[in-house]
This record gives C-alpha cells, structure tokens and sequence, in this order.
C-alpha cells in the first residue's frame, strides 16, 4: 500500500489539472467485513458507501449529461465530461466490491440497492413539463448535486488523512476508498460550477443544503442498520447494546483517526452557507494527484 509521506500534503501545486477517469483494479473478495480490525462499527459504517453510491454517482452522471449540451463554456463541459467519467467508474468499482465481496459475507444488499434505486429514478429524476420547467427542475438538481459534493469532497480529504493505514486496514478496501475520495477531492469544484453557471444565489446554495444534509444522513443511518442487522456481532444484541456500541465506538473511533468527527462535518456544513465559500477551500489537489499516481489499485490496472 502506498506509504502515509505519499499521502501528506504535497507543497507543489500541479495547477489546472485536467480530470479522466482511470482504470483500476481492487481485489476484495478477501477482505474481512470488519475490514479495520478492532473498528466494527467504523467499518460498517463506511462500507454503507458501497451501497449508497453506485445509483448516486449514476444519477449525478445521468444529469450532468442532460446539462451538457446546454453549457457553452467549452473548459466547464471539458471538466465535466471528466467528472461524468470519474463518477461512473465509482459506480462500477462499487457494485464490484458488493458483488464481490459484501454477498460473501452473507449480506443481502437487495432490499437496500432497490431502495437506492427507486429514490435515485423516481424521486430524483428528470420531471415532465414545458422546458423552462424542465430546466428549472434541472438547476435544481445540480444544486443538489453541488451539496452532496460538499460532503464527498469532505470524506475525500478525510480518508487521504486518515489512519487506517496505522490502524492495519486492510489496504486493498483502504485503497479502494482513498482513490475514490482523492477523485472527489480532484473534482471538487466541477458539481458547484456547473450548478452556478445556470444561477448562483445564496438562497439556491442553502435550500440545496438544507435538502442534502438530512437526506444523506437518513440514507447512511438506514443503511448503517440495514448492514447491522445482518452482522452476526451486532445482529442479536438488544437496542439498548446497540445503541451503547455506536455511542462507544463513534467517540473510540474518531479520537484515533478511522472515522470522521461529526463536529468536523458539522463546522463544515455551516462554512458551506457563507458567501465567500468556494470549494477549492477543501483539501489539497496536489495531495489528491499524489495519491491517484501511486494507488496500487490504479499501477495495477495500468
């Protein structure tokens, strides 16, 4: 796995760096389902992403493609062909990993997955209408987009400083997850500057948020207790046990470095509603192509 100096703020800047999607390869079909030993519950929690994702990033990819051919900046359309390219390899890297591995440990994601499905489609998804309808409706949804990327952007910057590496992850999960989070911090302007080439207003940025935020909280709980319910360690205890071990776990967890501090993305959500946020404030490019040149999932593939 790459070393954590690869992983460290790099002081170089690359400049304009121009976004592909690449190749790669991820062996997980033997990765433990509690793949950072002695966090369970961390790595419940993450692995929840493998189920959330691949019909997310598919909507993003379906709705960027729908506002392309109205984009006449020929340097946005090119940044957002990369990140359509990007997002939908995420999709398929993820629904490798649940096909390959999370059914091995006998979860059923099915019930999820068609879960994800229906809200990603029908609730999420295009709408009849004249065109201003439609692509008012479209605006809307690149909003949306633009705050959910907030957040990946977020976890993106988080997993390229964290310490699973230290704490024995296994590194080919870990990698997969750090290459994903570092295409997240590579393109994390792209979602916000096509939702402001159609309009950008203070009042678009917070009904967005205000949207996003409990919608993907609801989506990571319920598939946090879905993947639960189905672990043998956690399944059979009582609702008071459970809610004992998260509780427990989230405070162990955080303090050393496997998991995200809640206060961290609390603080985060509120910079998000101040006029002068951009998204470039969030992580560090050169960080971000670092890692993406030395991922073994990505020299593997190549």
């Amino acid at each position: 796995m790459t070393t954590q100096a690869t992983r460290s703020t790099v002081e170089t800047d690359p400049g304009k760096v121009e976004l592909h999607a690449r190749n790669v390869v991820f062996d997980v079909s033997k990765t433990p389902l509690h793949w950072i030993p002695d966090h369970p519950m961390s790595s419940n929690m993450i692995t929840v992403l493998n189920l959330l994702l691949p019909e997310g990033e598919r909507w993003f990819v379906e709705t960027f493609n729908e506002a392309l051919p109205l984009i006449k900046d020929e340097a946005l359309a090119a940044d957002m062909r990369g990140f359509v390219g990007q997002e939908a390899m995420h999709a398929e890297v993820h629904d490798r990993a649940v096909e390959s591995w999370l059914r091995g440990h006998g979860v059923d994601p099915t019930g999820y997955l068609k879960q994800m499905e229906w809200i990603f489609l029908n609730v999420l998804g295009p709408r009849d209408g004249s065109p201003e309808q439609k692509q008012k409706h479209l605006v809307e949804r690149l909003w949306l987009i633009a705050a959910i990327e907030h957040y990946t952007a977020l976890l993106g910057d988080f997993a390229l400083n964290c310490s699973w590496e230290e704490r024995g992850a296994d590194m080919n999960m870990a990698d997969m997850f750090i290459w994903h989070g570092a295409e997240e911090v590579e393109h994390r302007s792209v979602a916000h500057d096509a939702a402001a080439y159609f309009a950008d207003s203070p009042l678009r940025r917070a009904r967005a948020m205000s949207l996003a935020f409990p919608f993907l909280v609801w989506l990571m709980a319920r598939g946090f207790r879905f993947i639960n319910s189905q672990d043998p360690s956690v399944a059979d205890k009582s609702v008071l046990e459970k809610t004992s071990l998260y509780v427990k776990s989230y405070f162990r967890d955080s303090r050393a470095g496997v998991f995200p501090k809640l206060s961290h993305l609390a603080l985060a959500t509120v910079t998000y509603f101040k006029p002068s946020f951009v998204p470039a404030d969030i992580g560090d490019t050169a960080q971000a192509v670092a890692f993406l040149a030395a991922s073994p999932g990505a020299r593997r593939a190549a």
